[in-house]
């Protein structure tokens, strides 16, 4: 497994579940010090547990270097990061075409090779091509098998996929793929081959789906506030349609993470380049963007037209509950303009990495939402972890100075908020 970070540690933890013996490999010295140590260097539910058991069974190691493993290796997967491109929105295969170089000289016999990193369409022939001009006597196969995992519930994703996805071209690189996915098969997961070229497609189609039906609900909710209805009912009505179902309706900021964002930019690029533009994804780019630019306005206009002078509390920073990752977050785009209309923010969040504190300079970082409350005008809900639903709003209210609460993930229920005191506002209702 090349590459060691979100997508890589957990498939790595999981096919070594599995039975499969798996190095995992990483250019980062430290982190791969940490893992041999049995830290995890990511937050994220039953990882730790699920490593720790098979670093005991001797079922996964660590390596900084490929030559020790890429030799003795029947499966190759490439799980390295894929981030937006600066200037144009394309994914960077930077870092993908510097692991097939680099693992080049070190394979032997047969070996598949599998990109699990998001890739735009058409990269599996590209590395093909790039492999047999630098290795002609080498017997591979080049697979795409794209991920489908959530942050937060990334090991009952990939133990009870809704399906395992194979672009494969190859009928010796099918059968090692299904003998890897053959624990999942016994329990009637759909273990799906396709072409390549559509693996790859499919993983940005779906992404900007979902990321469509997020843009979706928000301009709905926009709608319901300006016309009296409650976007919560209207959700649920439409969802209750089997036809479109209940997942990715619920407003809020707007969607963040390491995927959507740089997924459905990237899909857009390919687009555009293949002449075959996709208006209604870029849309849906547009409307996110500027929702998560909304979001400071709406604060401001709760906090009563100004936020001049004013503490504002922000509970939850990372762009999801269950994760320590923040790129993309809202927060990255709303907290900033909160300070430049000229707001202290005081900011908690359960398991922000340590980045965030890079990320947003002036926050004042406190161990608590109610000691991020402590004085503050306005509380502001911008991740809907667990432990704010089960908050006490009496006691929020008592420790802030003003009375504004600012739901943005629709956590509380309204009556509640009144009825401990507060002005509050939600979305779409």
């Amino acid at each position: 497994m090349i590459g060691a970070g979100y997508v890589g540690l957990v498939s790595a933890a999981c096919f070594s579940e599995f039975g499969w013996t798996v190095t995992c490999v990483d250019k980062d010295p430290s982190k791969i010090e940490q893992l041999r140590q049995g830290r995890v260097p990511i937050y994220e539910p039953r990882l730790d547990e699920l490593l720790e058991r098979n670093i005991r069974m001797g079922r996964i190691g660590f390596a900084a270097d490929l030559a020790s493993s890429i030799g003795d290796a029947d499966l190759v997967f490439l799980a390295v990061g894929t981030p937006m491109r600066r200037g144009d929105g394309h994914a960077d295969l930077s870092f993908v075409f510097q692991a097939v170089e680099e693992l080049a000289p070190h394979l032997k016999d047969f070996t598949v090779i599998a990109t699990k990193s998001t890739v735009p369409v058409g990269t599996s022939r590209e590395i093909e091509k790039r492999l047999k001009a630098l290795r002609p006597d080498a017997d591979f196969a080049i697979c795409s098998n794209p991920e489908f995992l959530r942050e937060g519930s990334a090991i009952y994703d990939f133990m009870h996929p809704d399906r395992v996805l194979v672009g494969c071209d190859n009928d010796r690189a099918q059968d090692l793929m299904e003998r890897l996915y053959k624990p999942l098969t016994l329990r009637n997961a759909p273990v799906i081959f396709v072409s390549r070229e559509s693996a790859e497609l499919a993983k940005y189609a779906a992404n900007a789906f979902l990321a469509m039906k997020i843009s979706f609900i928000n301009e709905v909710a926009d709608l319901c506030e300006a016309t009296g209805a409650n976007v919560q009912e209207v959700a649920t009505a439409v969802g209750a349609d089997g036809r479109i179902g209940d997942k990715f309706l619920h407003p809020g900021p707007g969607y963040g993470g390491s995927c959507f964002p740089k997924d459905v930019a990237a899909l857009i690029r390919s687009a555009r380049e293949a002449r075959s533009p996709l208006s209604l994804i870029e849309q849906v780019q547009t409307v996110n963007s500027e929702r998560k630019l909304a979001m400071a306005g709406r604060i401001e206009h709760a906090a009563g037209g100004s936020l001049a002078g004013k503490t504002i509390a922000v509970l939850g920073i990372t762009f999801k509950p269950d994760t320590d990752d923040v790129r993309e977050a809202p927060s990255l785009a709303v907290v900033p303009m909160l300070q430049e209309r000229g707001a202290t923010v005081r900011a908690y969040d359960p398991h922000a990495s340590s980045d965030a504190e890079a990320l947003l300079p002036g926050v004042e970082w406190c161990r608590s939402a109610l000691e991020a409350a402590e004085q503050a005008d306005v509380t502001v809900v911008l991740t809907e972890w667990n432990e704010f639903r089960a908050l006490s709003l009496d006691a929020l209210k008592d420790r802030m100075r003003g009375d504004v609460l600012v739901d943005l993930r629709n956590i509380y229920l309204p009556a509640q908020a009144e009825a401990a005191g507060f002005s509050y506002m939600s979305i779409g209702r």
